[in-house]
């Protein structure tokens, strides 16, 4: 049996109607009670765990094979995933997928970039079979803009950096994939969408999806950090973005692209534009 963590975040929620829709056995585990419920009525089986909580992890891995690991990104990112990993190897666990970042690295100054560089090494090293998935950013990350999107305008630190943007449903369709067969194990796939953009084509695939225009502003760090601010980030994650954004995308540090979401799930990734179309929607709120 498969546990699968995060399982009402985007790529979860792909792979557990996955493995539904193939008969495969899983649990989904979730940090709230109605999400619970919500996952049994449609009948999954659903369980409480959270990562801070040793004994709950225990409790939801109990008859399980495999891990599939994920969690957002965090203060505290790095307990909560080693916590798992190390619970995970008391359980006898054989098989762990998780989902990592492509920009991780030991001495990146991304906070979480540098966590996930961290609980990757400690999960090479625990014994356990792994597969780490090392995604580049998220399509869904522009949904947390859809205010001054449906305003007309894209606000952003990007500079002129191009980025291979991936539909976390993607991710999740990989997962399915390396958890289901067995020969990705000890392997590392780095996974990206089927083109890369900056910030200006966005807004132009932006405005061609809503049918109204979308003018991509191009902020200074002291301004990126203000509207972070402003729209609720922590400080502590508004740092991170503008690191992000600004010294690895604006500076042209993201990977350039592969076609691994194709040659392991032989399913094309989706384009901006698709996504986009999608969400119409929420992008005119």
């Amino acid at each position: 049996m498969i546990l699968v963590t995060g399982a009402t975040s985007v790529i979860g929620q792909k792979l557990c109607q996955l493995l539904a829709e193939s008969n495969k056995p899983f649990r989904a585990m979730c940090r709230k009670e109605q999400q619970v419920v919500k996952l049994r009525a449609q009948g999954i089986d659903a369980v409480l765990g959270n990562f801070e909580n040793k004994d709950s992890l225990k409790s939801a891995m109990k008859g399980c094979t495999s891990l599939f690991l994920v969690s957002p990104p965090t203060e505290n990112q790095l307990v909560c995933e080693t916590n798992a990993i190390d619970v995970a190897k008391q359980e006898k666990i054989a098989y762990i997928v998780r989902v990592s970042a492509s920009d991780a690295n030991l001495r990146s100054s991304v906070p979480w970039a540098k966590a996930h560089a961290y609980i990757d090494h400690h999960l090479r090293s625990s014994g356990i079979a792994w597969t780490i998935l090392k995604p580049t950013a998220f399509m869904q990350n522009f949904l947390t803009m859809t205010k001054p999107i449906s305003k007309g305008f894209l606000p952003q630190a990007g500079g002129k950096g191009l980025v291979g943007y991936i539909d976390a449903q993607d991710i999740g369709r990989v997962a399915y994939h390396v958890l289901t067969e067995e020969h990705h194990k000890r392997a590392t796939y780095y996974l990206n969408g089927p083109e890369t953009l900056d910030m200006k084509a966005i807004s132009s695939k932006l405005s061609e999806a809503l049918g109204k225009k979308v003018r991509y502003i191009n902020l200074p760090s002291f301004a990126f950090r203000i509207l972070l601010r402003a729209t609720g980030a922590s400080p502590w994650l508004a740092n991170g973005l503008i690191e992000q954004y600004v010294e690895v995308v604006a500076k042209h540090h993201d990977q350039d692209l592969c076609e691994e979401v194709y040659r392991l799930t032989n399913h094309q990734p989706r384009t901006f534009i698709d996504f986009a179309k999608e969400n119409k929607k929420a992008f005119l709120i």
